[in-house]
């Protein structure tokens, strides 16, 4: 149901106008006698906001920390979307960012208890955050997951099982609302991309679909992922022709927080993964007693080329300093997964004949047509010669081959960024020296505003900003040597390797707790707490709002360069000066937002800690000047 305007409109003036006027009364006056700061660059921020909504415009808002950039795209975004009757999207970077911008004492929070108004706020979380009843059923099965099942299975609702009335049924099982099971554990019970949600037949007791249902109904602010939404973007026009819905509703505006981050979620969105222990294990489901000859012997083929296959990947793959393993594709390997996809469009000829006789359940038979189907599609993308990048990693404990585009450009500009829709950019770190052409390149937006105000904190007297010159094999030595002066201190790697190599150096027992132990909301919430006090991560080093005493310290144990690995080869490849263009501005960008996550408040006060080995600090002079203040005599 459509909402009244937080202000009124008159004949005599637009909307635009009265969305102006109201916007100044709010922060001229409103806010700042609430106690809030009245600053001039949230303010100009706010009004540039309401340019591009007017004109319908891709706008990159750059704004310093401590600017005050929610506020200043919640306003507009809340009032437009009443206006159009549209809710507005707001896409984070990822899940745990969702959970910061709505939680309590929030903004979203604060300007509903000052400005006096209901916000309409519901999440969209990507597909992989949902429980999925059909695999907990499964992971049921072996007793070795017990441990960790009784938190999940106390917090499912009784309508999931019994047969209470539909008034009876509310969204759950969500990843944030099972703090205590660990990464690797809710991948044993999270839904997976070969599930077959439409022929589920417990999907309407589905917490996932129930979720979807509740947010479609939003009237002011859907709150999602970048991947989420790049997957509905990906997706929407393939789901309107097989007569589903897309995963997002029509929204009025999108504001894309950290927006600097999209590209590779809009990759990530259009890759395809195989597993090395998926296509074995939904066969062996199917392999029931009354298949015929055919078919069975079609697939017991289907499983030995694909075992060959991974063998020789595993043969041809090399590891460097990411988790991606490069693949050198050898003729052998080419001609091993043609013929697997020979095998494979046989084998989904046969499978119209079993659907025929009903021997496979109808459910299970669905999921193995759509993942040979998707499958064959990738095998293909595989062995042709065109602008694909491939690797091999390790995902969830199995071999997966992952086959990603190398550019999305194109697709980007035509789905979402000529669609005549406002589109905001908002983070502190859009740009090089005021510069957008490496974002605007990289995302293929052609026609942009833009802007740059810088932070409003006075750097000098609340930041600490030491540089060490330090051997690789020292920086860890030196890490537990800073750590003995206690500190809510947060540890920024630039790979999950490197956090888990300095993990093999600290103790369990010490105060140090590590992203992916636990879900991470949880963990970040009892970092806040004070309940530990060093959180190690490779994952946030944009979006963490911890004020004041919540962190005072800021570990930077590695430069954050992008990893010699397929997918930022790819890149280098195809540019002139790959360290101008590739290798330097990704980690000028990322080191911004890692100093960024120290000061938050004006009442904030800290030290960054930059350890550099003999190779990074040869780059010393070509980041100095993005510090916001002078670094600190040794």
């Amino acid at each position: 149901m459509k909402k009244a305007l937080p202000f009124q409109l008159s004949k005599d003036r637009s909307f635009f106008e009265s969305l102006g006027d109201w916007m100044g009364d709010v922060l001229y006056d409103e806010l700042p006698e609430k106690g809030f700061e009245c600053r001039d660059e949230q303010i100009f921020m706010a009004y540039q906001i309401e340019k591009a909504l007017k004109e319908k415009n891709v706008l990159f808002a750059e704004a310093g920390v401590g600017t005050g950039k929610t506020i200043a795209y919640l306003l507009p975004a809340i009032s437009y979307a009443r206006y159009t009757g549209k809710p507005a999207l707001i896409a984070c970077a990822d899940e745990t960012l969702i959970e910061q911008l709505v939680k309590e004492a929030g903004d979203i929070f604060k300007l509903q208890n000052y400005l006096d108004i209901t916000i309409d706020v519901r999440l969209a979380k990507s597909r992989n955050q949902y429980l999925c009843l059909k695999r907990l059923e499964d992971a049921q099965k072996d007793l070795d997951n017990e441990y960790f099942l009784e938190e999940i299975e106390d917090l499912i609702p009784d309508f999931v099982y019994g047969h209470s009335s539909l008034q009876q049924i509310y969204p759950y099982g969500e990843r944030s609302q099972f703090p205590g099971v660990s990464d690797e554990d809710w991948q044993k019970v999270n839904y997976h991309p070969t599930q077959q949600c439409m022929v589920c037949d417990v999907r309407n007791r589905c917490g996932q679909t129930i979720h979807r249902q509740n947010y479609r109904e939003s009237s002011d602010l859907i709150i999602c992922s970048h991947e989420f939404l790049m997957e509905h973007i990906w997706t929407k026009e393939s789901r309107i022709r097989e007569g589903q819905l897309p995963l997002l509703p029509e929204v009025s505006m999108t504001v894309l927080d950290e927006g600097h981050l999209l590209e590779f979620a809009a990759q990530k969105a259009l890759t395809y993964e195989i597993q090395s222990e998926t296509l074995v294990r939904l066969l062996e489901r199917i392999m029931v007693d009354g298949i015929r000859e055919k078919t069975l012997y079609l697939m017991e083929q289907l499983q030995e080329a694909h075992d060959e296959i991974f063998g020789q990947i595993r043969k041809n793959s090399i590891t460097q300093d990411s988790e991606r393993m490069t693949i050198e594709k050898s003729d052998l390997l080419i001609q091993t997964c043609k013929k697997a996809i020979r095998i494979t469009n046989d084998l989904l000829e046969e499978f119209v004949f079993e659907s025929e006789l009903y021997t496979i359940p109808e459910y299970e038979l669905r999921m193995v047509e759509e993942f040979l189907e998707q499958y064959s599609f990738s095998l293909r993308l595989f062995t042709e010669k065109g602008d694909g990048v491939e690797w091999l990693e390790i995902i969830d404990g199995h071999e997966t081959l992952i086959i990603m585009p190398r550019l999305v450009t194109d697709i980007l500009n035509e789905k979402l960024f000529t669609s005549k829709m406002p589109i905001i950019f908002s983070s502190a770190t859009l740009s090089i020296q005021k510069d957008f052409t490496y974002i605007s390149d990289s995302l293929g937006v052609e026609k942009f505003q833009s802007f740059s105000v810088a932070s409003p904190f006075n750097y000098d007297e609340v930041m600490k900003i030491y540089v060490e010159e330090i051997e690789q094999e020292n920086k860890t030595a030196y890490v537990h040597k800073l750590l003995e002066e206690k500190q809510q201190t947060l540890i920024l790697f630039k790979s999950k390797a490197a956090m888990d190599q300095f993990r093999l150096s600290t103790s369990k027992k010490s105060d140090i707790v590590f992203e992916g132990e636990r879900e991470l909301s949880t963990i970040v919430k009892e970092f806040q707490n004070g309940d530990f006090a060093t959180l190690c991560s490779y994952h946030l080093w944009e979006g963490l709002d911890l004020p004041e005493k919540a962190l005072t310290r800021v570990i930077i144990f590695d430069l954050p360069f992008p990893p010699v690995d397929p997918l930022f080869d790819a890149k280098r490849t195809f540019s002139n000066d790959p360290f101008e263009e590739v290798d330097l501005p990704f980690m000028l960008l990322r080191l911004q937002q890692g100093i960024g996550r120290l000061i938050r408040t004006s009442n904030d006060y800290g030290e960054i800690h930059i350890l550099l080995n003999a190779e990074e600090a040869e780059t010393e002079s070509r980041f100095v000047n993005i510090l916001p203040t002078s670094i600190q005599p040794s």
